[in-house]
């Protein structure tokens, strides 16, 4: 694709960002769980709680890969990819593959050790692709997580025992 740019966002790129993400959560059919407001992006993008890699062509931003710095300690640095899409008409153009070598781009740039992502067992043009890459696909580890919510109990102060 001749006139693809990838480029880092800049703040009038967020509600962009917000957006492809909503298209994700409707893809992985979980739009319900996407809840995340457009202020609280601009705000976590301000303070470099996340970085973002964009596809654009014709001034129009097709993709993105949203990825945050944090730590293995077996490895080291580790470079996680939180969200991956290329928009569903621009899918097969070669436009995922530009991102995704950006993507492992700033992690080498980085001195990552490591990177690190999440795909559903039922995404099979992911799995293909990710694949092709050499991504070893690991089956034995399980996710735990824990909302913040009315219903679970905030922890105790470790500083006040």
């Amino acid at each position: 694709m001749k006139d693809l740019q990838i480029r880092t966002p800049g703040p009038d790129d967020i509600p962009a960002i917000h957006e492809l993400v909503g298209d994700l959560a409707r893809y992985e059919k979980a739009e319900e769980e996407f809840v995340a407001s457009l202020e609280t992006y601009r705000q976590d993008f301000a303070d470099g709680i996340f970085e973002v890699i964009l596809a654009e062509t014709d001034q129009t931003i097709v993709g993105m890969a949203l990825y945050y710095m944090t730590y293995s300690t077996w490895k080291g640095r580790m470079l996680h990819l939180e969200d991956f899409i290329v928009k569903s008409k621009w899918r097969r153009k070669g436009i995922g593959e530009k991102l995704f070598d950006a993507f492992m781009e700033e992690a080498w740039h980085r001195n990552c050790s490591l990177i690190k992502w999440q795909v559903l067992d039922w995404n099979e043009p992911a799995l293909r692709f990710y694949k092709k890459k050499q991504a070893i696909i690991e089956k034995n580890w399980w996710n735990g997580k824990i909302f913040r919510t009315d219903k679970v109990k905030k922890p105790a102060d470790p500083k006040k025992n």
